[in-house]
C-alpha cells in the first residue's frame, strides 16, 4: 500500500511547448513519451462507487498493474488516498491479490471478481521527470490522450504532480513555480470522474447551489474551519469547469464560491487572526477584480493569476497556515466544540439580519447586498450542526430575499422580508427557546 499524494491541473493544448521547455530547465530525470492504456472497471450497481473505490488495470508495453485506490481526501485538486498496486501477467483482473482488509465489511470480493465490467478507459502518451525540489522528490507526468466510454469521449491534457518521498510542503511550492506559467489550470476532475461521467451518457453537468455545511457529530471549531473553505474551494472548481466549457451562468456560482471564502474567514476571525490570512486575502480582492472585467472565462480560468490565487488557498488549507499565529487561548477555542461556537454565532448572524431588515427599506434593499450575503453565508456554515428539517427553511427565506432583491422583485421583496424577520429560531441559546 502506497498514500498517493498528488495535485492535478488541466493544461491548454498549446501551452504544451512552453510547459515542457520549463519542466527541462527543472534539471530532473526525464522519460520520453510512452503510450498507457487503463481499463477501469465497476459493477453495473456502482458498488466501488458508491464505497469510494476506483479500480483499474494499466497496460505499459506488454506490462501490467492492477491498482485499486480507496477513500481519501480531495482539496483542489491535491488528492491524498491509499493506493494498492499489484503486478499482473495480463490485463486479466485477479482482485484475490489484493489484501484482504481494504475491502469494505461484508463485501464479497470473490462475488465482485464476477460482477464487475469495463466501464471505460483512458490512452494517453505519458511523458515524466523526475525531479529533486527542497527534500523532496516529484515526479512529475505530462498526459495526451483521450478519455474514452464506448462512442463516447473527450481530450485530455493534464499535468500531475506526484509526491514520490518528503513532504507535502516541496510538492506545493514546486506547484507555485509551475503555475506562474499560463496556461495551467488546478482541476479537481480526474480522470476517474470524468470517465464515469462519459459512461452515464455524458449530460451536460449542471450548477450546484450552495449548501449547508454538514460535518460529523463533535466536530471541532478547527474542523469546521477547514470543511468551510474545502466546500467553497470545491464549489469554485466544479463552476469553473463549467464556465469554461461554455455555461456562462456559472460564473456566478464562481463568484459566489469566492465570497464564500472570505465569509468563512470572517467567521472564525475571532479565533484565527487577519494577520494570517493576509496575503490569501490580498490575492482573492485582486482576482475579484479580474472577474469583475469582463475576459473569456478561458483567459481567465488558466491565467497565471487563477492558479496563484487557487494554489494559495489550497496550501493555507493543506498546510494549515493559520496555525502559527495562534496563541494558547486562541488553541484552545480552536479545539473546542463548533456545535457551541454555532450556536452562539447563530444568534448573533441572526440578529444582524433582523436589524438590517426589520422595516421597508424602500429604494435601499440594494445597499443590503453585501451583508446579506455574508451573513447568510455564516449561516450556510453554521446551521448544518441542526437538522435540515429546521435549518434548510429558515435559511430559505433569507436565500429568497437575496434572490428578489438581485432581480428586483418589489412584492417578493416584501413577502420573504417578513417571512425571515418573523422565523422563530432552530437553534439553543437563542433567549427564545
Amino acid at each position: 500500500m502506497a498514500q498517493e499524494i498528488e495535485l492535478k491541473f488541466i493544461v491548454q493544448q498549446d501551452a504544451v511547448p512552453a510547459l515542457r521547455a520549463l519542466l527541462d530547465t527543472l534539471g530532473g530525470e526525464h522519460q520520453p513519451p510512452r503510450q498507457l492504456h487503463n481499463t477501469y472497471y465497476e459493477t453495473a450497481d456502482t458498488q466501488l462507487r458508491r464505497h469510494d473505490m476506483g479500480l483499474r488495470v494499466r497496460g505499459d508495453n506488454g506490462r501490467y498493474e492492477m491498482t485499486i485506490k480507496t477513500a481519501g481526501r480531495v482539496v483542489g485538486g491535491l488528492h491524498q488516498r491509499p493506493e494498492y498496486n499489484v503486478p499482473l501477467e495480463s490485463e486479466a483482473l485477479d482482485l484475490a491479490r489484493f489484501p484482504a482488509e481494504i475491502w469494505p465489511e461484508g463485501m464479497d470480493v470473490a462475488a465482485l471478481q464476477q460482477a464487475v465490467q469495463p466501464l471505460f478507459s483512458t490512452d494517453f502518451l505519458r511523458e515524466k521527470w523526475v525531479v529533486t525540489h527542497g527534500e523532496s522528490q516529484i515526479e512529475i507526468g505530462l498526459d495526451q490522450g483521450e478519455v474514452k466510454s464506448g462512442d463516447l469521449s473527450e481530450p485530455l491534457c493534464e499535468m500531475e504532480l506526484e509526491l514520490l518521498s518528503g513532504t507535502t510542503a516541496d510538492l506545493l511550492k514546486l506547484a507555485r513555480q509551475l503555475v506562474a506559467q499560463p496556461g495551467i489550470r488546478q482541476g479537481s476532475l480526474s480522470k476517474a470522474a470524468r470517465g464515469y461521467h462519459l459512461a452515464q451518457g455524458n449530460a451536460p453537468r449542471q450548477r450546484k447551489p450552495l449548501g449547508i455545511l454538514k460535518l460529523k457529530p463533535k466536530a471541532t471549531v478547527e474542523q469546521a474551519l477547514e470543511a468551510s473553505l474545502e466546500m467553497a474551494l470545491a464549489h469554485w472548481q466544479y463552476h469553473e469547469e463549467l464556465w469554461v466549457r461554455g455555461m456562462d451562468e456559472a460564473k456566478a456560482d464562481v463568484v459566489n464560491a469566492i465570497g464564500l471564502v472570505r465569509h468563512a474567514l470572517m467567521l472564525f476571525g475571532g479565533i484565527v487572526p487577519r494577520k494570517a490570512s493576509t496575503h490569501l486575502r490580498d490575492l482573492l480582492t485582486h482576482f475579484d477584480v479580474s472577474l469583475t472585467q469582463g475576459l473569456p472565462a478561458e483567459n481567465l480560468a488558466y491565467s497565471a493569476e487563477s492558479g496563484i490565487t487557487k494554489l494559495a488557498l489550497t496550501d493555507w488549507l493543506i498546510s494549515r497556515r493559520w496555525q502559527p499565529y495562534l496563541d494558547e487561548k486562541a488553541q484552545a477555542k480552536i479545539a473546542d466544540s463548533f456545535k457551541r461556537f454555532a450556536d452562539t454565532h447563530l444568534s448573533r448572524h441572526a440578529a444582524e439580519l433582523r436589524n438590517a431588515f426589520e422595516r421597508p427599506l424602500g429604494d435601499k434593499y440594494r445597499d443590503q447586498l453585501p451583508r446579506l450575503a455574508r451573513e447568510t453565508d455564516a449561516l450556510r456554515l453554521l446551521a448544518g450542526v441542526y437538522d435540515d428539517a429546521v435549518s434548510a427553511p429558515w435559511l430559505e427565506n433569507w436565500e429568497g430575499l437575496r434572490h428578489a432583491i438581485e432581480t428586483r422583485q418589489r412584492i417578493e421583496i416584501e413577502h420573504y422580508r417578513n417571512e425571515a424577520i418573523s422565523q422563530a429560531p432552530f437553534w439553543r441559546h437563542s433567549g427564545k427557546r
